[in-house]
């Protein structure tokens, strides 16, 4: 294929890594399995991303241990560190990387918030990002004074305020002389004059990872990242893709103003063939018989506790409730539909519940070896479907070793990623304009090409 048949032949591809600490695609029973809570191995991710030029090291957050119908999920780690706090340790030992804060907007509050991301910034000398996510769980709201939780489009409203009164916080400090920011609305009354002046990049980074139609305009409106679940099918990034370039045109910005970064997974191998059993190990170790029994239950509505994942699907109809009271639960327009697909597919193939939750259930990551990726990830970004990729290691500390030593040689071979950093800022790595409260609709800036 010659450059003139390729959308973006001077693409770059992007890379960062999202530190979890919670969730089953981790392997938890490796012997190499490292704390995810011990500072060393949150240093040493950050350190080997940073020697992989990645772009971002990503940290979620965690404001409550999760709950499956009022008990803790005791599949998952117990206990995540404060964010910004973590991040803020980072800083110090590294140089280059950006260090991304999930902070929601739901039980936090806008000036304490926008103050803290500030000093973040300033810390790391312009490579603070905010993923600005809300909050759907009333286990998360028990902690807070006003319980409960917002319904999901009151839930935006929060956050679309919240955002706009950071940024006017952000704004106020010109020079060397800090503006006092009165602001009056539906969500917030704040009267509060900023005590930390600009970073070097001008303010954090904005991330956004709604997937519904009003997170997508979210981020059309408001972010310079956007994160997505569309990230395993080339066709699927690429009609996500360019509904989020159709949305952003919409509100009146470029369709390259805002990064388009699926969350994956990538398993490498020497061949093809060795990369697919790594794949089958890593599935195994992954959906253990007490997380597929949990994916299960969450579809078919019912404690599977104490049943075999080595045999048959459940014989019984999923229980169909308006409200699971879980979190992550497969919520499914029809579930019994789902059950009759996974039980015909089961029935046919000979797989047990386990093989049929690994087969058919939450399906993630690129398979395949160095050069073969490379291939893959160059079209995909010079075709416009992504601009790069947050990777979830399956395995922490050492998850990204082969990603870094393996793959980016060959991705830098072909053209498709940097072999060094040119800015010293995240909104440098990510090739953004200047922020959007602070240009105007004409105002000139990099463009998707930028690496």
């Amino acid at each position: 294929m010659t450059r003139t048949d390729t959308p973006f032949p001077d693409a770059q591809l992007h890379f960062g890594v999202f530190f979890q600490g919670v969730n089953h695609w981790t392997i938890w029973s490796d012997p190499q399995s490292g704390s995810q809570i011990d500072p060393a191995n949150f240093t040493k991710v950050a350190r080997t991303a940073e020697r992989g030029l990645f772009d971002a090291f990503f940290l979620g957050e965690g404001l409550r241990l999760r709950e499956v119908d009022g008990l803790i999920h005791d599949l998952d780690v117990a206990g995540r560190p404060d964010a910004i706090t973590q991040l803020a340790a980072l800083a110090a030992v590294t140089e280059r990387i950006g260090l991304v804060s999930t902070s929601n907007t739901t039980f936090n509050e806008p000036a304490d918030l926008a103050r803290r991301l500030s000093g973040l910034d300033l810390l790391s000398e312009g490579r603070a990002g905010w993923n600005v996510v809300t909050t759907d769980n009333a286990w998360t709201g028990a902690n807070f004074r006003r319980g409960g939780y917002l319904d999901h489009a009151d839930r935006y409203r929060r956050a679309e305020e919240f955002l706009t009164l950071a940024r006017e916080i952000w704004d106020a400090w010109e020079g060397e002389t800090p503006g006092r920011v009165v602001h009056r609305g539906p969500q917030f009354d704040v009267d509060f004059t900023p005590t930390l002046p600009r970073s070097a990049q001008g303010h954090p980074v904005i991330f956004q990872a709604g997937d519904s139609g009003e997170g997508r305009d979210f981020a059309a409106r408001n972010a310079d990242v956007i994160f997505s679940a569309h990230g395993n099918d080339f066709d699927d990034a690429l009609t996500f893709a360019q509904d989020v370039r159709r949305r952003l045109r919409a509100f009146g910005r470029p369709e390259d103003d805002l990064r388009i970064l699926p969350g994956t997974e990538i398993i490498i191998g020497a061949t093809e063939e060795e990369a697919l059993e790594k794949k089958r190990w890593i599935r195994l170790q992954q959906v253990t018989p007490a997380t597929a029994l949990n994916i299960a239950g969450q579809l078919w509505n019912l404690d599977l506790t104490g049943r075999d994942a080595d045999g048959p699907l459940p014989k019984e109809d999923p229980a169909v409730t308006g409200n699971d009271g879980s979190f992550g639960a497969r919520r499914v327009a029809d579930p019994r539909a789902v059950v009759a697909e996974w039980r015909q597919k089961a029935e046919a193939e000979g797989w047990s519940l386990r093989e049929t939750v690994i087969a058919l259930g939450p399906q993630r990551g690129h398979v395949g070896t160095p050069s073969g990726l490379a291939d893959k990830f160059a079209h995909w970004v010079r075709h416009g479907a992504v601009d790069g990729f947050n990777v979830t290691p399956y395995l922490i500390p050492d998850g990204l070793d082969d990603i870094v030593d393996l793959l980016i040689p060959e991705l830098q071979e072909r053209g498709v990623y940097r072999t060094a950093y040119e800015g010293t800022t995240l909104r440098d790595h990510l090739g953004l304009r200047e922020p959007l409260s602070r240009r105007s609709s004409s105002a000139p800036g990099p463009t998707r090409r930028a690496g």
